[in-house]
């Protein structure tokens, strides 16, 4: 019924070299069954800014003919869409209160998610490539990949998390591109 698709790190590699692909790009072609070369014509202004805000992943999708709704606010942790992303944002000081909201968009990361399974719920993540699909079980992206990425890739994280759009694909899909 789902597109889902297996990226590996030589694919997610070669792109983000290529035109700089990561977290936005990568959860697109996972979740829509589409190469990352595919996505990209379809990415807007990426290669020159390099991320996807959500108005970004809105007019890709359009462009790409996906029929999707989404909610936006903060979702805390357990609001998963049945099929589609979650952007996630990461916690530290650039959410303190008082804080403008802009300080926190450099902090996010996109992910696909597959909850049709409620009991499985698998997670897309790009940074997960290297076990030859980048889809893994949603208790492992928590306590796997989520502290490797907060040590990693965030300073100063304070290691929380939460949803900040849950982006629903509506099934059946299929790229006719």
């Amino acid at each position: 019924m789902s597109p889902l698709r297996k990226i590996t790190s030589e694919e997610m590699f070669a792109a983000n070299e290529a035109w700089g692909a990561n977290c936005g790009p990568a959860a697109i072609a996972a979740v829509l069954g589409m190469t990352l070369d595919q996505v990209r014509p379809f990415m807007g202004d990426f290669e020159k800014k390099h991320y996807t805000n959500p108005t970004l992943m809105w007019d890709t999708l359009r462009r790409i003919g996906a029929l999707f709704s989404y909610r936006g606010g903060e979702l805390g942790r357990n609001n998963w869409p049945i099929y589609g992303f979650t952007r996630i944002q990461w916690e530290g000081p650039w959410t303190r209160p008082g804080v403008p909201k802009v300080a926190r968009y450099r902090h996010t990361h996109w992910i696909g998610v597959n909850a049709i399974d409620s009991n499985n719920i698998g997670i897309f993540d790009c940074n997960a490539t290297g076990n030859g699909t980048g889809w893994t079980p949603l208790t492992d992206w928590e306590n796997i990949l989520v502290p490797w990425i907060i040590e990693e890739l965030v300073p100063r994280a304070n290691g929380e998390w939460h949803i900040t759009h849950a982006v629903e694909i509506k099934l059946p899909w299929r790229f006719k591109g």
